[in-house]
């Protein structure tokens, strides 16, 4: 016997969804403002300059965990094996916390809308205590991204980020040349270490 929906009761459900959807949407627009009276509204130069911004900072980041692959490839296979095995459980254990540090930046983002900046440090003050607590440099320095993100603070994040590149792409350099394979991941610490700092200097 089958049990498949016959076309015409497929059809006729699709209706109904598409119905239920229109009528959720026109009472969400009762209640909230959809589209904005103008296109000035929309703010795009403020879009495009915030997404500049993190741009530059992306390419920082990315450049900085591309030039230790690229050092760890020059020791040979079996180092390069060993580094890629390392990196991914680096990774993988720094982004464990991300999610963490986007429910940070949402709520905080909120409260500086709402003016309640007393909510704001609430917030920021708790996420961090717990991932201090918890979590290593790596953790702690996306935690803080995820701050300074909901705080709209792009423009210190570009600049510091691309300073702290330099510091770190000279520290892999010279550690990679004293130290191999070790003096790299000396450098990667470096490079988390000072971006953790930024954060916490800010």
């Amino acid at each position: 016997m089958s049990t498949t929906l016959p076309l015409s009761s497929m059809s006729l459900l699709s209706a109904i969804l598409y119905l239920n959807s229109l009528i959720l949407l026109c009472k969400l627009m009762t209640k909230v403002d959809l589209l904005p009276p103008s296109v000035k509204d929309l703010q795009f130069n403020r879009f495009f300059k915030n997404g500049f911004l993190l741009l530059a900072r992306v390419i920082a980041v990315t450049f900085c965990v591309t030039l230790a692959t690229s050092l760890a490839a020059r020791l040979g296979a079996t180092p390069m094996a060993a580094f890629q095995i390392c990196l991914q459980v680096w990774i993988t254990s720094s982004l464990l916390f991300d999610g963490l540090a986007i429910a940070g930046q949402v709520i905080i983002a909120c409260a500086f809308a709402e003016k309640d900046y007393e909510k704001a440090k609430v917030v920021a003050t708790r996420v961090l205590q717990f991932v201090a607590a918890t979590q290593p440099i790596n953790s702690l320095a996306f935690v803080f991204d995820g701050v300074n993100f909901g705080a709209s603070d792009f423009i210190y994040f570009a600049y510091s980020m691309g300073l702290v590149s330099v510091v770190s792409i000279t520290s892999l350099f010279l550690l990679w040349k004293s130290h191999g394979f070790v003096g790299i991941w000396f450098g990667l610490t470096i490079f988390m270490g000072l971006r953790a700092f930024s954060g916490i200097l800010r």
